[in-house]
């Protein structure tokens, strides 16, 4: 089940990431056409573009914070020392709250995007619900991505998972491929001392 979810997210992760290539090339279209259109009277003002850029910026900040969830780019909190009891206290807290948060999302963000049949947008009269879904949907995939990270610590322990799933900072990934000395943070091996 562990090796069917992980090959799933990491094709769901990928057709994200061309999702939110798109909403970014989208947004900065709409910006680009509102700057040029206010300076240049041949073009003719636009007034949804205003709304669908916005649009387009509330589903990039959930599908990049979902995206974000899977490898622990976000909601991280480095305070103590690594592995300390503390640090793996953070640690393991922080699988259970992003699972709470996904969950949260999920039911709350369903019944706020229901509310959006009753609303329209006011340029393109667009029914709100299109860009209110835009939690729900966030709250499900941070619980596909949670449920993987959730069963990858139960079989294989939280150093195992975090090693698995995490992004690695620039320098931990330069240690490991052995262009960094492990006695000199951020040292390299050809540096003389």
């Amino acid at each position: 089940m562990l090796r069917g979810l992980d090959t799933f997210n990491r094709g769901l992760e990928k057709v994200l990431e061309w999702v939110l290539l798109a909403l970014l090339a989208f947004f900065l279209s709409l910006i680009l056409y509102q700057i040029v259109s206010r300076n240049l009277p041949v073009l003719p003002p636009i007034y949804w573009t205003e709304e669908f850029s916005r649009f387009a910026f509330q589903w990039t900040i959930m599908l990049g914070t979902a995206l974000g969830v899977y490898h622990s780019d976000h909601f991280v909190l480095d305070a103590f020392p690594k592995n300390s009891r503390m640090d793996r206290f953070t640690r393991y807290l922080r699988e259970i709250v992003l699972v709470l948060i996904a969950i949260f999302f999920i039911w709350s963000g369903w019944e706020f995007a229901e509310s959006g049949w009753r609303r329209r947008s006011t340029a393109a009269q667009l029914p709100m619900f299109w860009i209110y879904v835009c939690f729900f949907t966030a709250g499900v995939v941070m619980a596909l991505f949670m449920l993987q990270r959730v069963l990858t610590l139960l079989t294989k322990g939280l150093d195992k998972m975090e090693l698995e799933l995490n992004s690695l900072p620039p320098e931990e990934i330069a240690l490991r491929e052995g262009d960094l000395d492990p006695d000199g943070p951020l040292r390299h091996k050809d540096e003389d001392r």
